[in-house]
């Protein structure tokens, strides 16, 4: 673990002062090849909320969550025709520059706030999920390893740009893949009769919910797992800073296509991976039980077993998973927060007078470190919540809702204005705090 945790700060350091513009620090000079975008989307968008999350809802609940997964093959033409040609064409830096040329001035400014606040939320629960993982692992204090996290995942962000944020989300790819795909095949053989009973048993205790279709505003059920995951990555893949500047970093509107198609596949396949854990893990359980004690919370079943059911060097393997899935979401967070800064808020603020692009690089990274440190205050927060899937969607749902909801108006229809949308908002945002508490 901590021979990975180096390499990924050392490939932060070799691309240290290599950033001349700011199309180079933000955009990795638009030359990044599309598969290594794919793998990076991926990994920073499924963190370690996902990683250790999905298994404990499947292991405490259904995997219902799973037809939400197959929402991303269906969202993935409507991103890629409706979203990505206007990026292409206006050479964006973030996306919020689309709502610029179609409402204004003031409308980027709210849609630019909306996602500060939605990615510092986020950001908490991404750093507290590996903190937790690391505090079950050694016994260290959770606070601390929160500290730990935020400063490693700040360092090689704030040394690199988004050149060292892809590269190192491409070494993170496959090790928190390979640490899903090591867990999943020792489930099938550690498990009495292997998939066969895992399927069995699941069947019977309802865990393979695929049926319950009824719509239901209090329970997980496929409708509305499957309407509200296509909503999502509608935001998440077509407007949100934290993929587009991803994709735009591309060298053409094919590669973009062909990093959003990939994408999708990665999260049909290794969401479903993580999603049989979570149905293998219920099945050794059953199988073998009291070997996973029932005081646990359910995101701490996936590390619990990891470090008491397999070897050394294999347990230290996936919770280097955990870290790498954490510090993808994490780098790639920050560095688009102090993108949307800059590019959305300072050089428009500016105005007309001129200013070296050497010092808005500077300017990136000095923003990288300030919100390196707030995510990592928010995380402290979210240690005092509990279940890391629903407090990361609250975070999300409060704000992004809104800002989907404005780029589609811009798009779809031509008499939608800013300030009908900022009525919407105004409704929106208390309605979904009610919902929520």
């Amino acid at each position: 673990m901590f021979v990975y945790l180096a390499a990924v700060v050392g490939i932060g350091a070799a691309f240290a002062g290599k950033q001349k513009t700011t199309v180079d620090f933000f955009l990795a000079g638009r030359k990044m090849p599309w598969l290594a975008v794919g793998m990076s989307i991926f990994a920073s968008i499924t963190s370690a909320i996902t990683y250790m999350g999905v298994p404990g809802l499947v292991y405490a609940e259904n995997i219902s969550f799973y037809v939400g997964m197959l929402m991303m093959p269906v969202a993935a033409p409507f991103i890629i025709f409706l979203f990505l040609p206007f990026y292409q064409r206006l050479e964006v830096t973030t996306s919020y520059e689309y709502i610029l040329r179609r409402f204004g001035r003031s409308a980027r400014y709210a849609v630019s706030g909306l996602f500060l606040l939605t990615r510092l939320g986020w950001l908490g629960t991404v750093i507290y999920a590996p903190a937790l993982a690391l505090s079950v692992v050694t016994g260290m204090n959770v606070w601390t390893t929160i500290l730990l996290m935020g400063a490693l995942g700040t360092l090689y962000t704030a040394l690199g740009g988004l050149a060292a944020v892809i590269w190192t989300d491409v070494v993170q790819f496959f090790v928190l893949v390979g640490g899903a795909v090591w867990v999943a095949a020792t489930l099938i053989l550690r498990t009495p009769g292997g998939v066969s009973s895992i399927y069995e048993i699941s069947l019977e205790t309802g865990h393979l919910n695929l049926l319950d279709w009824r719509p239901s505003l209090t329970e997980m059920t496929v409708s509305v797992v499957a309407i509200s995951y296509f909503i999502q990555f509608m935001q998440d893949y077509g407007v949100d800073q934290v993929t587009v500047q991803r994709l735009v970093a591309t060298k053409s509107l094919r590669e973009m296509r062909r990093a959003t198609v990939i994408n999708a596949l990665f999260t049909v396949v290794i969401t479903g991976i993580l999603g049989f854990i979570g149905l293998g893990l219920f099945a050794y359980n059953h199988y073998l039980p009291g070997l996973i004690p029932e005081s646990l919370g359910r995101d701490e079943i996936f590390p619990y077993y990891v470090v008491h059911a397999l070897p050394a060097g294999a347990s230290g393997l996936v919770i280097t998973g955990v870290f790498a899935a954490a510090m993808s979401s994490v780098d790639s967070g920050i560095n688009s927060l102090s993108t949307v800064v800059v590019n959305d808020f300072v050089r428009p603020l500016r105005g007309s007078r001129a200013v070296d692009d050497a010092h808005d690089v500077w300017l990136a990274r000095i923003l990288t470190v300030v919100f390196g440190a707030f995510a990592t205050g928010v995380a402290f927060f979210a240690s005092t919540i509990g279940d890391i899937i629903k407090t990361s969607q609250g975070f999300i749902g409060l704000f992004s809702g809104p800002v989907l909801a404005l780029f589609l108006l811009g798009i779809l229809t031509r008499w939608a204005t800013f300030s009908g949308w900022l009525i919407g908002t105004a409704v929106a945002l208390p309605a979904t705090m009610a919902i929520q508490t």
